[in-house]
């Protein structure tokens, strides 16, 4: 490969990376591969080796908010953190952690707020919803650590203006870092005290 190819492979990924951080700025598209999939056709680019990559497109979707966004996205962002807060206060007795867009502050203003349960069994969740009528789905979903899979039980409910994804594991997964694929990287999360300080550093910085 030339180096003239190098660099307009080069120039191509951060356009991509640029119109996937507007598209998940603008329209509240959470999913990284579907911003870069549109965002790639929309720039008429193969989707191949011109594809950025998601740190790439973070990077990005943060620059955007800092120029376009300065006010409101600090602002909803609070709001999300401070509904997850409030939900796993609720939450305590299952040990509730914040993971995903919210706890890293890149979620659009209708990102669902993620957060991982680890009780004795996810019986005992869904015990909990049905005994308080809050309306929820199911599905399943993997988690990985190194090589081994974790298949966990994923509950969606409606929290006031938000919605909340419930991923719910094995008590022993709670000292175990997880990652949302085998080669992904692994998934941050903050218990009740450290989203409580993000809170007040929100507070401080508003």
């Amino acid at each position: 490969m030339t180096r003239r190819n190098n660099r307009q492979i080069t120039s191509m990924r951060a356009r991509i990376a640029a119109a996937a951080a507007r598209l998940m700025a603008e329209d509240g598209i959470d999913d990284y591969a579907l911003a870069k999939r549109k965002a790639a056709r929309s720039l008429g680019a193969a989707e191949t080796e011109a594809l950025p990559a998601n740190d790439e497109i973070e990077e990005a979707l943060r620059a955007y908010r800092e120029l376009y966004q300065a006010e409101e996205h600090p602002q909803r962002i609070a709001e999300l953190r401070s509904l997850a807060l409030e939900a796993m206060r609720q939450l305590e007795r299952f040990h509730p952690y914040l993971t995903g867009p919210v706890l890293k502050g890149t979620a659009g203003p209708y990102a669902e707020i993620e957060l991982q349960l680890f009780p004795e069994s996810s019986k005992e969740v869904e015990m909990y919803l049905l005994e308080r009528n809050i309306p929820f789905t199911t599905q399943e979903a993997r988690r990985y650590s190194g090589d081994r899979v974790h298949a966990v039980s994923v509950f969606t409910v409606g929290w006031e203006d938000a919605q909340i994804r419930l991923s719910v594991f094995d008590p022993r997964d709670e000292r175990v870092a997880l990652k949302t694929s085998q080669a992904g990287r692994v998934m941050d999360r903050a218990g009740i005290a450290e989203v409580g300080a993000l809170l007040r550093d929100d507070s401080g910085a508003a």
